[in-house]
């Protein structure tokens, strides 16, 4: 076995264990830059697969270090005396919520949702998320997102969700006259080009969308996890974004 790729497993070793950084690594008394012992590992023909699971595990490393970073921010947020919570926030903050997403440096708190939200019991008023919770797996990662929700909500705490609507792709298929491709065409890849292309990235958008939900399927998750009074609501401007106005199913729930 060449060295890189035992380079590559101890590498992996580490991060598993602990000891990795995200940056250069120091072995056997000389520093590896991380990217660099991947290239090499590349090089000397280690498979596909193999290798796509050490960048995944850089990743995860990185995302651990930095929740728990960000963690270290939270003790202005927990002192307001009402907590509304926006997920997933992107580039579009609200006044006066706590704002989180992982992955944009303008959120108040960059935080893995994966994760145990950083929350009392029964201590928030308001979640809010857009377009962020297709981004979860059924059958684990929503699961641990509902339960979280419900906890953290206060007894009458809203529930606010928008996702896209996958009700309208399903019933224009076949029929080219439908309003959704020519919409689809402004939001989707050039790639896209037959209405199964653009069907496909609607689920799919690359492989970050890991769900695809309707109101009936939406409602029935939030229901089997204690949420009551679910129900489809209008796009409203002064909460959602203008951009999300069209193919977006807005949904809302109480926690009794």
């Amino acid at each position: 076995m060449k060295k890189t790729w035992l380079a590559a497993i101890r590498f992996t070793s580490d991060l598993a264990s602990g000891l990795g950084d995200s940056g250069a690594q120091v072995r056997q008394g000389r520093q590896v830059d991380a990217d660099q012992l991947i290239a090499d590992a590349s090089r000397a023909h280690t498979s596909k697969g193999f290798l796509e699971a050490i960048l995944n595990a850089k990743q995860e490393w990185r995302i651990s270090r930095l929740h728990r970073s960000e963690l270290k921010k939270l003790g202005p947020f927990l002192q307001r005396r009402e907590k509304k919570v926006n997920l997933g926030c992107g580039p579009n903050p609200k006044p006066g919520w706590i704002n989180i997403d992982l992955f944009d440096p303008g959120a108040d708190l960059r935080l893995d949702l994966r994760e145990k939200w950083p929350f009392a019991d029964s201590s928030v008023s308001h979640i809010y998320s857009e377009h962020v919770f297709e981004h979860f797996e059924l059958h684990e990662e929503v699961v641990h997102f509902l339960s979280e929700a419900h906890r953290v909500l206060q007894s009458a705490g809203l529930f606010n969700v928008g996702v896209p609507d996958t009700e309208w792709p399903l019933r224009a298929y076949g029929n080219p006259d439908n309003p959704y491709w020519p919409f689809s065409k402004t939001v989707h890849p050039q790639w896209c080009e037959t209405q199964l292309d653009h069907i496909n990235y609607h689920f799919r958008q690359d492989g970050e969308h890991k769900y695809a939900w309707d109101f009936e399927t939406l409602a029935r998750s939030l229901r089997r996890f204690g949420f009551t009074e679910v129900s489809r609501r209008e796009f409203d401007p002064a909460l959602d974004a203008e951009f999300r106005r069209t193919g977006t199913l807005y949904v809302t729930a109480i926690k009794p």
